[in-house]
């Protein structure tokens, strides 16, 4: 049973009389012996479970009840970012966005911002809240703001853990703060962590925030790990007394790349401990050979609620926010990001054994060579409603060019685009021309950068209408097309990496 320290102390102490001092050192006591009860009492509840994945090949190198229901405590927030990256990319939101913070969010319970009720912070200040300090009460505006409501957004939040291939997860609120509802697996988060690393590399230096200036706050980062164990570079923390002690960690060093999750530990000193041992065996053992591309499909879900429109500008200058950490890219606003690679999903192996492969997330061949198959994405389910949502492709339409576009000789069809390697895709538009436009203009603006790069748009049929996708191909390895984004962006032009 759960009860507060000043029931507690009007128990022990509400009939007895003491002199103030005494009385102030024994409330101090019963509230130390309070909070060492309901940490030992929530680490009782908690059972562990643990995992960790090799990120390049979908390898399972360790697995201890990987795939029980657990509580997700506030690692719930990677997904409530997920969603977030998602609607950057897009362009539905920016990093500049206004956030309004309801009288629903102000008043959630700590960790949090502490921002008062009609106020508001920017997309980035609540990403970088989310990252450090957990926030709560930002955790839920987000939600609201994105979904509608909150209830729309779990909703939400739930329907992209199935496009994920997370079969086990379910979502009740955008923080993480106790529900019984609210469930996960370890294998789940761990397919979630990669899915932000390799989804949106250009947002996923966030969760490598030490500090976080707001205000007159700086606000460390509750990750430990972060900055002190080799290769260490996110992701997320998480805690309530049902829970235990949450984490999951991404590492990358040597050319190799795990992702690790740990559920239900005792206490905060033993998780980071744990964590660290895994990371310290596991990471040497992971590939060193070429990623195997995208491991997570990337599938767009609908939105439940549009938030305020933002304004579409193919140049977007550097925004000055009151605080440290990594700026706002620059990006085309004014066009959505595709978001449907070939790529496959995590899914239970038949056993928890150390080194289990991960398997499709429908039965699919086998594959002799030990590589992940690639199925196609499933479609998602929306629950509350029975509705089953099939994948698509936002097709936000690009701003049209003030004169006619002139259509470039390099620029190809889907038939003669490069067949292996890297991509790097700068957006979409349901009009052919209007897609080499953005290509001509990129060429540009990029220079140097795109000089050994081709250029080629790609057909989608969305229903009845025909989407093209403006991407660059020739890029061997997937450092080689997200180092090229990163220098795209610094020149004002958005865009992400995927492999071919």
């Amino acid at each position: 049973m759960q009860c507060s320290k000043s029931y507690v102390v009007h128990k022990i102490f509400g009939t007895l009389t003491f002199a103030a001092p005494i009385r102030r050192v024994l409330v101090g006591i019963t509230a130390v012996l309070f909070a060492t009860l309901a940490t030992t009492s929530g680490a009782s509840a908690a059972k562990y479970a643990g995992v960790v994945i090799d990120a390049k090949t979908g390898k399972v190198l360790y697995s201890e009840d990987a795939d029980s229901l657990r509580y997700p405590a506030s690692l719930t927030k990677m997904m409530t970012l997920y969603l977030t990256f998602e609607a950057l990319e897009a362009g539905r939101i920016s990093l500049n966005s206004k956030v309004p913070i309801s009288k629903n969010a102000a008043k959630e319970p700590p960790s949090k911002l502490g921002v008062g009720a009609g106020k508001s912070v920017t997309v980035e200040q609540a990403i970088l809240a989310l990252v450090t300090r957990s926030a709560n009460d930002v955790a839920t505006a987000l939600g609201e703001y994105l979904g509608g409501s909150e209830q729309r957004f779990a909703q939400m939040m739930t329907a992209k853990a199935r496009s994920l291939g997370m079969t086990k997860t379910t979502y009740r609120n955008a923080h993480g703060l106790p529900n019984t509802a609210q469930m996960t697996t370890a294998r789940d988060q761990a397919r979630l962590g990669i899915a932000l690393r390799q989804h949106f590399p250009q947002y996923y230096g966030y969760f490598s925030t030490r500090s976080f200036t707001f205000g007159k706050q700086t606000i460390g980062n509750h990750n430990r790990l972060v900055g002190t164990v080799r290769g260490v570079d996110g992701i997320k923390t998480g805690y309530t007394g049902a829970a235990g002690y949450n984490l999951a960690t991404s590492a990358q060093a040597d050319g190799r790349s795990i992702v690790a999750v740990i559920l239900g530990a005792s206490s905060g000193a033993r998780r980071n401990a744990q964590m660290t041992a895994l990371v310290q065996r596991y990471l040497p053992q992971a590939s060193s050979g070429r990623a195997s591309g995208d491991l997570v499909a990337k599938v767009e879900t609908p939105v439940a609620a549009e938030p305020a429109p933002v304004t579409a500008s193919l140049d977007v200058a550097h925004p000055s926010l009151p605080q440290t950490g990594p700026m706002p890219d620059p990006r085309y606003t004014g066009a959505a990001q595709a978001s449907a690679s070939a790529s496959a999903y995590l899914a239970p192996p038949a056993g928890n054994g150390a080194t289990a492969a991960l398997g499709a997330l429908h039965p699919v061949a086998p594959v002799s060579n030990g590589s992940v198959p690639v199925p196609q994405p499933a479609p998602a389910y929306m629950p509350d409603t029975g509705a089953m949502v099939e994948p698509q492709e936002t097709s936000a339409s690009v701003a049209a060019a003030a004169a006619t576009p002139q259509e470039i000789d390099s620029v190809t069809t889907a038939s003669t685009k490069p067949s292996s390697g890297w991509i790097v895709q700068i957006g979409t538009s349901p009009d052919k021309a209007l897609a080499t436009e953005l290509l001509r203009k990129a060429q540009e603006k990029g220079g140097q950068v795109l000089r050994s790069a081709t250029p080629f748009t790609v057909a989608y049929n969305a229903g009845a209408q025909t989407i093209y996708r403006a991407r660059f191909g020739g890029f061997d390895a997937q450092k080689d097309a997200v180092d090229a984004c990163k220098q795209l962006k610094r020149k004002g032009i958005g865009c992400w990496a995927a492999a071919q």
